[in-house]
């Protein structure tokens, strides 16, 4: 009777089934719950929901207005809120632009692997050597690093002519070395790009004397022609030494073509087996891992079938007095119908390996064109077929031949008045086989041509030692190991190949044996000049390339904004990297010049009164405010300045102005999009 007392419940009775079967709770049980005439259904009276009540209950009160409706109300909110966020995610999608590339973030630092490092103690660099020294990279903000030839070579040419594709040189390492070096490269976000060498072999190569001797299978793997004996050439073509091109083979009684060296002959890339040899050996270092490759002598890979004489650039000079390859219009020995099919061939190969994200695989296409710039455009992939990312830009090499700002000027507009519309500049101001910029320009000029570099649109390709302002070194006749130097000593690839300067330590720090000699003398400036004393002085080449390096990756208006024109003089050059949406812009002022000049920008009216010195070649210069109508600068002397303002210059000067992808910043929520 207590317990009857305490269940105040009723229906918390009927679902525990307690009171048993007919007695007194049953009764009490059954008064609780009536049956409503007007209903189909059960009705109960019970106040509120309860704890344990049956599924029919629950039913019951969940079709109750007050509790369908804030339910309903929750679902279709949600429902509206994912359908939104889906909206919004693909609309970022489609109208932001596409992220760009690890080969466009960073510059591109050209390692010479005889001159980087020795680990070893033999004066050669080598790829432990190149191990070692990957801080530096990163030091520098350096994400790509392009090492030089280390295929097994008998070194005529450096590297360039190869033996064996397939194996690395021993004066380098061992195909363990190099693995090591790739896979810690990649445990930094470092990526590695080769050299690749289709055009030619090593006269030691497997292929080679096989086809000398005659082999069916590699008979056409070079380019042979009948000819009578050593005096007799099959026509007039010469190599880039100057010599002949054509050299007789005394086993196979034929002469054998050789764009280079008589030790290089050039392969027949008209032949589905060699095609298919040099596709074999992308397959083989993509396999490995490696991010990439620049295709050399890309402009020689093909030769014309009919084997007719060049023309003469002078047609009434004496053929026997024609010694040199500028002698000779290259109508039948470079830029040949077929050539950038075969280039289109290797690059679809590589993109197979491009799939997993991040692991893009670049093709840099080298080719030298001089004046033809034209020919240089069409390495450049089109919107219907993919090529080359970028054909290097060997242009910026000119520079030393004048110092003035319209010379400058007229050096980079001739890259970016012709290059197709939407794609990606590349700059070279030094390489293994051009002077250094420091001796060819001037170590005055040193700074500037980074700062130069480093602020154009585009990826900056930086020779190793051109970030510490290197010179070239003097070889006397007995140290001479190119073999251009050979032929012609002033035209000698030695001195801008001296050993990388790292310490005041012996040798520069490159070898650490004291004992031994380098394979070309240091420069004996390096107790002044090397990476270690430079870290240390706010004001060094170095510390200002590190500074514009972080700065191009930073900054969206220095990495993908537009480029413009402002100014060009006698000795100034000027231009404006800008982005839409962004209220930070930059002013690039270069006096390449020979004599201080004082610029006034002030009918430029997109620039504000005042401009303040961000970076320059003059470190003491930062932070300093300057008027437009009147920016001092010496000789040699640069300026990066930096200003807030929403009026762009790019509108209103479209002739003057480039841009990839032209993309706006929506401060709002800090994205880029389409615009």
């Amino acid at each position: 009777m207590e317990l009857e007392e305490c269940i105040r419940n009723p229906a918390f009775q009927e679902a525990d089934g307690g009171g048993g079967g007919g007695g007194p709770a049953s009764k009490k049980k059954e008064s609780v719950v009536e049956l409503n005439p007007d209903k189909s259904e059960l009705e109960f009276t019970q106040v509120r929901p309860y704890a344990g009540m049956p599924k029919e209950v629950v039913l019951l009160y969940s079709s109750q207005a007050r509790y369908r409706l804030p339910r309903e109300i929750l679902f279709w909110l949600t429902v509206l809120c994912t359908l939104a966020l889906v909206a919004l995610t693909i609309t970022v999608i489609v109208l932001s632009p596409r992220c760009l590339s690890w080969w466009q973030v960073s510059p591109v630092y050209q390692v010479y692997p005889s001159s980087f490092k020795d680990s070893d103690g033999d004066g050669v660099g080598d790829l432990k050597g190149v191990l070692e020294k990957l801080d530096h990279f990163q030091y520098l903000n350096i994400k790509s690093v392009w090492v030089g030839p280390v295929y097994r070579s008998p070194m005529k040419d450096f590297g360039y002519d190869v033996e064996d594709f397939r194996d690395i040189n021993p004066l380098y390492g061992t195909m363990q070395d190099f693995e090591d070096l790739l896979a810690e490269m990649h445990n930094r976000g470092l990526k590695l790009i080769m050299d690749f060498i289709p055009n030619h072999t090593s006269d030691r190569h497997l292929w080679f004397n096989l086809s000398r001797s005659g082999d069916p299978h590699y008979k056409d793997y070079y380019i042979w022609a009948d000819c009578q004996g050593a005096a007799s050439k099959p026509n007039n073509w010469l190599s880039v030494y100057g010599n002949s091109s054509w050299t007789y083979d005394e086993l196979r009684g034929q002469c054998y073509l050789h764009q280079f060296l008589k030790e290089q002959p050039d392969l027949n890339l008209r032949s589905p087996r060699v095609r298919k040899e040099m596709l074999n050996i992308l397959h083989f270092w993509l396999g490995k891992g490696v991010d990439g490759f620049r295709v050399g002598a890309a402009k020689h890979l093909l030769e014309a079938a009919h084997l007719r004489d060049e023309p003469q650039v002078d047609p009434g000079r004496a053929p026997e007095s024609v010694m040199s390859e500028w002698d000779l219009h290259h109508d039948f020995t470079t830029s040949q119908l077929g050539l950038h099919e075969l280039l289109r061939e290797w690059r679809a190969e590589m993109d197979t390996y491009s799939r997993e994200p991040g692991r893009y695989r670049v093709m840099v296409s080298e080719s030298y064109d001089q004046q033809e710039v034209e020919k240089t455009m069409m390495y450049y992939s089109t919107p219907l077929v993919k090529e080359s990312d970028f054909p290097f830009n060997f242009y910026l090499l000119d520079l030393p031949q004048n110092h003035s700002g319209l010379w400058l000027h007229s050096l980079v507009d001739l890259w970016m008045a012709n290059m197709p519309g939407g794609l990606w500049a590349n700059w070279v101001v030094g390489n293994h086989d051009k002077p250094r910029i420091a001796s060819a320009a001037g170590a005055t000029y040193v700074r500037l041509v980074n700062m130069l570099l480093l602020t154009l649109p585009g990826t900056p390709t930086t020779y190793y030692g051109e970030e510490i302002g290197m010179e070239n070194i003097d070889v006397t006749e007995d140290q001479i190991l190119d073999p251009m130097g050979k032929l012609n000593a002033s035209a000698g690839r030695d001195p801008q190949r001296s050993p990388m300067q790292w310490s005041q330590e012996v040798h520069a720090g490159f070898s650490s044996q004291a004992n031994s000699s380098t394979w070309l003398p240091v420069h004996p400036d390096y107790k002044q000049v090397n990476v270690e004393l430079q870290k240390q002085d706010e004001g060094s080449v170095l510390q200002q390339y590190r500074f514009l390096s972080e700065l191009r990756q930073s900054e969206l208006a220095l990495q993908r904004g537009w480029f413009c024109y402002v100014h060009a003089d006698a000795s100034v050059f000027a231009y404006v990297r800008e982005l839409d949406g962004l209220d930070r812009a930059f002013l690039v002022l270069l006096n390449f010049g020979r004599e201080a000049a004082i610029t006034d920008l002030s009918s430029v009216a997109e620039l504000p009164e005042r401009l303040t010195v961000l970076v320059g070649t003059d470190r003491g210069r930062d932070g300093a405010t300057l008027q437009k109508s009147s920016v001092a600068t010496r000789a040699g002397e640069g300026l990066v300045m930096h200003y807030s303002t929403t009026a762009r210059f790019h509108p209103n000067h479209q002739q003057r102005c480039y841009v990839s992808e032209k993309a706006c910043f929506l401060k709002v929520i800090n994205i880029l999009y389409k615009c």
